[in-house]
């Protein structure tokens, strides 16, 4: 069997490089920042949401059906993921931004499958700024108060 290829086959593989490439960033900031998730898993969570999506759509016909359908599993996957990357200790919680920051992510991917590309790279912009210049500002916040709640920078 030879394998063929049609113009919707390029534009869903260029789909996913976007994906990869839209995460990218903010899985950079996640793994300078916290080393538990960031330059690989941000950017396999976007392309395997913009994956499953594109898998969807036999033929270029999409139905909402099985797009509603994928995307609850992607909701309950990506959820799964994200809490593996929360720890509770008896005073800190670490990882809650990270996983907010794979949930996101997953989005964009989403986004991408389903063309609405704005949104996709305004998710990532918005990730990216949360995870590089919010972190720094919680963090100056909670010396401020000397100490706060007890919750970590990365919450």
């Amino acid at each position: 069997m030879m394998l063929k290829f049609d113009p919707d086959d390029l534009w869903n593989m260029g789909k996913l490089a976007a994906s990869f490439l839209f995460a990218l960033p903010a899985g950079f900031i996640g793994e300078k920042e916290t080393h538990s998730a960031g330059l690989r898993t941000f950017p396999l969570v976007a392309m395997a949401s913009c994956g499953y999506l594109l898998l969807a759509q036999p033929a270029g016909h999409p139905s909402a059906d099985v797009q509603s359908r994928i995307v609850q599993g992607l909701l309950a996957g990506i959820g799964f993921i994200g809490g593996g990357a929360i720890v509770k200790t008896d005073t800190h919680v670490h990882g809650v931004a990270t996983a907010a920051g794979i949930f996101g992510t997953g989005v964009v991917g989403a986004a991408i499958a389903l063309d609405r590309w704005v949104t996709a790279f305004v998710l990532a912009l918005m990730t990216f700024i949360c995870l590089r210049y919010l972190m720094p500002l919680k963090a100056k916040l909670t010396s401020d108060q000397g100490g706060g709640n007890g919750a970590s920078p990365s919450a």
